[in-house]
């Protein structure tokens, strides 16, 4: 009778230590064929689209994320800083009206994004000149840019280059263009994906 007792207890030890490493296993194997649906980082190179939460980008301020090898900046900008750039004058910038801007089609205007997103501007994060990272110089009359005359924008370090607040050029700088936009939709209100164009999606 104890021996029976005791071989039902051993029994139960094996059936839940299989089911333990069972499970493991399950898991183990789970594991990269879930992550296999995420774009590897090839892909990521090559042009896959990327999903940005935005919901905690600040107002007045710059995000930074990666696509196709490349920095695209996410500014979230305010009223008057979109009432500031629609006065800046064609005297100022050598393409005010994006006529020559790498950009998708349904992005226009003085904002340079999406009808009714106005609030977000998303651009490729190189200069048109010769590819440095411009710096996001937000500050109003900064003394080094010109002062009064500046009313925030991006600056490049590496030959002086100026762009607003838009990404529109100045006149009179070495870059060629304005700073290109991707193309992008929004999924939702709080996330944008970078790499799909919004009248195609």
């Amino acid at each position: 009778m104890n021996g029976e007792v005791v071989n039902e207890s051993r029994r139960k030890f094996l059936l839940g230590a299989t089911s333990v490493v069972g499970g493991a296993g399950v898991v183990g194997a789970a594991v990269p064929f879930v992550a296999s649906w995420q774009p590897s980082a090839k892909a990521k190179a090559a042009g896959a689209p990327v999903k940005v939460n935005i919901s905690k980008l600040e107002v007045g301020a710059r995000m930074v994320v990666e696509w196709r090898g490349k920095p695209v900046y996410i500014v979230r900008r305010t009223a008057e800083t979109l009432a500031a750039i629609s006065e800046i004058g064609d005297d100022i910038l050598r393409d005010a009206d994006s006529q020559e801007a790498s950009q998708p089609d349904y992005v226009d205007g003085s904002a340079r994004t999406l009808a009714g997103r106005e609030e977000y501007l998303i651009l490729v994060g190189l200069c048109t000149h010769l590819g440095c990272a411009p710096l996001f110089r937000p500050d109003v009359g900064a003394a080094d840019l010109g002062g009064d005359s500046w009313m925030g924008g991006f600056f490049c370090p590496c030959h002086g280059s100026k762009f607003d607040l838009s990404g529109r050029v100045f006149a009179g700088v070495p870059a060629p263009k304005n700073l290109e936009v991707p193309p992008h939709m929004y999924e939702s209100d709080n996330v944008v994906i970078i790499g799909v164009d919004a009248e195609v999606a």
